[in-house]
């Protein structure tokens, strides 16, 4: 079993839901992200102290009818992926309040 993982919104991104489609602007050079369907419901999720098994398990796994296991791994994925462009933040721990989680 794999630590678990938490994620956390980005304070510097700016978020606007249109449609099934979350945008986000990150506000350090105006970059403009168009999050899908499970992206946005990773962000809304994304609360710095709920595990991302949870979410999967909660979330994903009975919107999409996949298994646990291949939800998971896909939402570290993602999760990373949007760790790299500056959406979320991704920990190995809880976030403490104000998102540090140094």
């Amino acid at each position: 079993m794999s630590a678990p993982l938490f994620l956390l919104r980005s304070d510097n991104v700016a978020a606007r839901r249109i449609g099934d489609e979350l945008m986000i602007m990150f506000a350090r050079d105006s970059s403009l992200f168009s999050l899908n369907e499970t992206a946005a419901l990773l962000w809304d999720a994304a609360d710095g102290r709920t595990p991302l098994a949870e979410i999967v398990t909660r979330e994903l796994c009975p919107r999409y009818d996949v298994d646990p296991a291949t939800a998971l791994r896909d939402a570290t994925e993602l999760a990373h992926g949007l760790a790299e462009r500056g959406i979320l933040q991704v920990g190995d721990r809880p976030f403490a309040e104000g998102g540090d989680n140094a």
